[in-house]
């Protein structure tokens, strides 16, 4: 994993750095217990806190047959709901930090849906996202590769919902939806999620652009803060 700066200055950072975030976060605040909404809770296994940490973790998902049964399976929600995530009930000011891994690249209206994230963090809550970065060369490639024929590229596709990548899945739109809001940026960082083939037509892809579509990197990886001022323009 590498970071991003203001001046793009690339520096290796440790492997959990979300779970690390919130440790933090919950001793700087002396919260007794930390609320977290797991956002796309249908995908991956949420954050590696510690033991001692005292939790609550509500997920939120779509609700398909596949996010179902992921969502059923998780043993760390202490609740869940699944429907329409545009209206999905997400209290305001509930949560302490919501964590959306792989999400907003595959979900439609998606600004919509991290307004409403926003709305439902405390002021001084951390939203932590992670998502393929559209402006990449495998971005590129996920975007208008079909799911079959990147499989025998070697890329995992056995998750079966649709890319869509709106314009705020990349480090300008989220810099700009941030900025519109009244959020901080935190903390910048990428990932190399892609091997075998895939990582070589990337690479190949790179080349013929010129280098306008990098292969460094395919995930972002961001630390967005909202301000503790209960007047800033904030949805």
């Amino acid at each position: 994993m590498t970071e991003l700066s203001v001046r793009d200055r690339a520096v290796v950072v440790e492997d959990d750095l979300f779970a690390e975030r919130v440790t933090l976060h919950v001793q700087d605040k002396g919260l007794r217990r930390v609320h977290i909404l797991e956002a796309g809770c249908g995908r991956g296994s949420g954050l590696p806190l510690p033991a001692g940490l005292d939790r609550h973790v509500t997920g939120i998902d779509l609700d398909t047959p596949a996010l179902r049964a992921r969502t059923a399976d998780r043993s760390d929600l202490d609740t869940f709901h699944l429907g329409d995530l545009r209206n999905a009930p997400l209290p305001p000011r509930s949560y302490d930090v919501v964590h959306a891994d792989s999400l907003i690249e595959r979900i439609t209206h998606a600004e919509l849906v991290l307004d409403r994230m926003i709305a439902a963090l405390k002021p001084g809550g951390l939203l932590l996202v992670r998502f393929t970065d559209r402006d990449t060369a495998y971005g590129l490639i996920r975007r208008t590769l079909p799911r079959r024929l990147r499989g025998l590229l070697g890329e995992d596709v056995r998750d079966t919902q649709p890319n869509v990548f709106e314009p705020i899945t990349s480090l300008e739109g989220m810099r700009n939806w941030c900025l519109q809001r009244g959020l901080v940026i935190a903390e910048a960082h990428t990932e190399s999620g892609c091997g075998g083939g895939v990582a070589a037509l990337a690479r190949l892809l790179s080349t013929l652009s010129g280098g306008r579509l990098t292969a460094d990197h395919s995930e972002l990886v961001l630390v967005i803060r909202k301000p503790e001022n209960r007047f800033a323009r904030i949805l």
